[in-house]
């Protein structure tokens, strides 16, 4: 069980707002919440002529405060000292999980940029991994606004959920390369109608939380998870 507050126990799953500890209960109830505040960050995020840091931050809140007490509120804040991983992939420390995002953003707001490396955009998304939870779907949300705006959607609906986490996992460890772009290509298409993206993401499938789940690994103050950590960042050379 994922527990970086450790209290499980007495509060229930991340602090959820109505302390519960069953899985499939808490996986419901947050993907509830999700689709209840999917329009209305999908409006908000319209309305932003820049998008920014503070951004993906308001989106994560609008679309999981009801469920969760820290929605938009990152690790740096909620879990500093821990080193969260999930299926063997690393993310990066809290006080740099700004920084990934910031540069998935600078990549995304160059139209040519973000038509030429989508894959790379999301990579430095997944790799800075803000949240506690709710990472995926909020940086699908965010990555769908800026394909819209550089004049292309991706159809999500026909990628592969295995497919497409071994290629982010890969873009993770070795940025820059290409492997997420070479993948996400094949799903590249026009432009969709601004009044048909809630229908179409809610139909995505695997968005429902239904996956493996975050793990912490131990605290920065380890030595070993330290050195681990420092060595997997040297490894990506970036």
């Amino acid at each position: 069980m994922f527990d970086p507050f450790n209290d499980f126990e007495q509060v229930g799953y991340l602090r959820n707002n109505h302390g519960e500890k069953d899985p499939s209960i808490v996986r419901q109830l947050e993907h509830t919440m999700f689709r209840a505040g999917l329009d209305e960050a999908l409006v908000y995020l319209e309305g932003r002529k820049d998008l920014r840091y503070e951004d993906f931050l308001e989106v994560h809140r609008i679309l999981f405060e009801a469920f969760y007490p820290w929605a938009g509120q990152d690790r740096a804040i909620t879990a500093p000292n821990c080193a969260v991983s999930k299926a063997g992939t690393m993310f990066c420390h809290p006080s740099d999980a700004r920084l990934a995002i910031e540069q998935g953003l600078r990549l995304g707001q160059n139209a040519e940029s973000m038509r030429q490396r989508p894959g790379e955009v999301m990579g430095f998304f997944a790799y800075g991994h803000p949240f506690l939870d709710g990472n995926g779907r909020t940086m699908l949300i965010i990555h769908n606004e800026l394909c819209h705006r550089a004049g292309f959607s991706i159809e999500w609906h026909k990628t592969n959920k295995t497919d497409y986490l071994r290629a982010l996992s890969a873009e993770i460890e070795s940025p820059s390369k290409g492997i997420l772009d070479d993948y996400l290509c094949q799903f590249i298409s026009g432009t969709q109608d601004r009044d048909l993206w809630g229908e179409s993401i809610n139909g995505i499938r695997g968005l429902d939380g239904q996956s493996i789940e975050n793990s912490v690994d131990g605290e920065y103050t380890d030595s070993a998870v330290a050195q681990k950590y420092q060595s997997f960042d040297m490894n990506r050379g970036l």
